[in-house]
């Protein structure tokens, strides 16, 4: 079964790069809250429509978000709460990598001021 785990790997890179772009991102967290119609997205994202359409066919295509019309007006939401727990779960591992690289910098910036790095990493003041 060499190599069998490939397709998956490749499935899961394209879920991944299809999330890559800073729009649908947006629109997924603001669909956190519930349905949402164009208008809405529009003002909140404050991109040109074509561009926000676009980001919305995406998610669409690819089964995250649903859409339905009422008149002239298309409500937009989340197809499953999948994707809501996946968006919280980024959100705590981006907030352990960022407060990793606080530490850094908090280190490097008593390193330059004259400060001798504990042992424990933390940084004491020589």
């Amino acid at each position: 079964m060499n190599g069998a785990w490939v397709p998956l790997c490749q499935a899961k890179a394209e879920f991944f790069r299809m999330l890559g772009h800073p729009v649908r991102i947006r629109v997924l967290e603001l669909l956190q809250s519930g349905p949402m119609p164009v208008r809405n997205l529009l003002s909140a994202i404050e991109v040109e429509p074509s561009a926000l359409s676009q980001q919305l066919a995406v998610l669409r295509r690819s089964g995250l978000v649903t859409a339905t019309r009422s008149g002239s007006t298309v409500v937009y939401e989340l197809a499953g709460g999948e994707v809501a727990e996946l968006l919280r779960a980024a959100r705590r591992a981006l907030t352990e990598v960022l407060a990793g690289r606080h530490a850094l910098l908090t280190e490097l910036r008593q390193t330059e001021a004259g400060a001798v790095p504990a042992a424990d990493g933390v940084g004491a003041v020589s």
